[in-house]
């Protein structure tokens, strides 16, 4: 018999699926189930039927699975933020293996490729160098706090119930992010609760607080607090600021991005310094780069270099290569490698993201590294080089055809794809294989604790 909407049902979790979430079959049925892990036997609640496929949510753990363990963080169940808390580790860094070999040929039709082990973290917590908090008037209620009348269901500051945009929990904790950062949080959620302007309706769209965004420099321990408002009230916001940072040596800088727009983006149409540098400083191996409230920066510093290094492994650089770089945001790869090739020219659709690209050669010393903005469609076949190497790091939804078939004609000896997102590596890859053999994939774990995997292929051009 079928499941059925609201059904509950007790089953066996038999794999694990991309998106992180357990898979059981009832009656030839595929049941994706959250908060589920292979080998549990859960009870769980189905509350989404499709015509071959259902979706679940777990209720209770019958059996664990041997992978099973307890997560450290008490929103883990519920956050959107590490939803792979309650798998050990290394199962982690298997299933994300597979996910990149699987992308690779079930949507890919990509074969015999060497996938290699993946890459660990070197931090399982605390390594998130960003976190934006929203703001919310009602805060979502955890089920063990909806029978608790003395609970507060007003202001809440924290992060999304996944699939949602108003459900906010109220995050005193968060364990991705150092701690100096929950201090700093807690900081600015009292100054907010004292203060005599309402919170932001994410609903109403109403209302004065709407983000706080923390940045953390890795290498040098300081801290950028970014108040995201509504309005333009300094008699407000400086006085927090103020505080911050005669209470915290860490803190380097303080800016209040101002924003009317009801999106829910934590990025300002104005930007006011409200006390320090108008940015923070980070290091990517021996190179610097200086972090505004806006800017593009990887979220897991050393995580970052281990994806730039296996970049520059697989480009097989020798100082002698003209190397193109599509999709180049603030320089850092190009930056990276400018060292081992002849000269780079990376291609950006965001004029400040040029701009930083530019400032951050400038301060590093890197003189052959040029950058070109336009969208990658239109610019691309305009460049005047013809590259051995070609380096792709595109967005989650990878590249656009022509812009795969313009790499195709440029015809470089050597291919190194960047990719945030298996299935639209594996969709670019077989769009390329016809011209370029698929040599060898290298999975990084960048985001410990989530299905979310980074991954760089080498391709090399066929001789056939």
């Amino acid at each position: 018999m079928a499941v059925k909407k609201g059904e509950v049902i007790d089953v066996a979790v038999t794999d694990m699926a991309f998106g992180g979430r357990g898979l059981a079959k009832v009656d030839g049925m595929a049941l994706f189930i959250d908060g589920a892990v292979a080998g549990d036997k859960v009870r769980a609640r189905v509350f989404k039927k499709k015509k071959s496929f259902a979706e679940a949510r777990t209720l209770e753990i019958l059996e664990p699975s041997e992978n099973r363990k307890a997560p450290v963080c008490e929103y883990a169940s519920w956050c959107g933020g590490c939803k792979w808390q309650f798998l050990d580790y290394e199962v982690q860094l298997e299933y994300k293996r597979r996910h990149v070999t699987e992308s690779l040929e079930h949507i890919g039709n990509i074969h015999g490729v060497t996938v290699h082990p993946t890459l660990p973290s070197e931090h399982l917590f605390g390594y998130r160098n960003k976190m934006e908090f929203s703001c919310s008037d009602s805060r979502w209620l955890l089920p063990h706090e909806l029978n608790d009348p003395d609970i507060e269901k007003g202001l809440g500051i924290g992060l999304h119930v996944p699939g949602t945009f108003s459900k906010v929990i109220d995050i005193r904790q968060c364990h991705i992010q150092p701690e100096m950062g929950n201090r700093l949080l807690e900081r600015v959620r009292q100054y907010i609760k004292s203060s005599d302007l309402p919170v932001y309706g994410l609903r109403s769209h109403e209302g004065f607080w709407r983000f706080v965004m923390l940045r953390h420099s890795y290498h040098e321990d300081r801290w950028m607090v970014n108040i995201v408002t509504a309005e333009d009230r300094p008699e407000v916001v400086q006085p927090l600021a103020d505080d911050l940072m005669a209470t915290f040596p860490e803190v380097a800088s303080v800016v209040n991005n101002i924003t009317s727009r009801k999106a829910g983006v934590a990025v300002g149409e104005t930007e006011k310094l409200l006390g320090g540098d108008p940015f923070i400083t980070d290091r990517l191996g021996e190179h610097t780069f200086h972090i505004s409230a806006n800017s593009f920066f990887q979220t897991n510093t050393p995580g970052a270099e281990a994806l730039y290094a296996t970049v520059e492994k697989f480009a097989r650089l020798t100082g002698t290569e003209r190397v193109i770089d599509l999709y180049s945001g603030t320089g850092t790869i190009p930056i990276w490698l400018s060292r081992g090739a002849s000269e780079i020219t990376g291609l950006e659709i965001v004029p400040s993201a040029i701009a930083d690209a530019n400032e951050n050669c400038r301060r590093n010393g890197v003189d052959n590294c040029r950058f070109v903005l336009g969208d990658i469609r239109e610019a691309l076949p305009g460049v005047d080089v013809k590259p051995d190497v070609m380096v792709i790091d595109p967005p989650r939804a990878g590249m656009h055809k022509e812009v795969v078939a313009r790499v195709a004609e440029l015809n470089p000896e050597r291919i190194v794809y960047v990719s945030c997102n298996p299935a639209t590596l594996a969709r670019d890859l077989e769009m390329l294989k016809a011209h370029y053999e698929i040599c060898e994939v290298q999975p990084v774990d960048m985001f410990p604790h989530t299905f979310h995997i980074e991954a760089v292929a080498r391709l090399e051009r066929r001789r056939d």
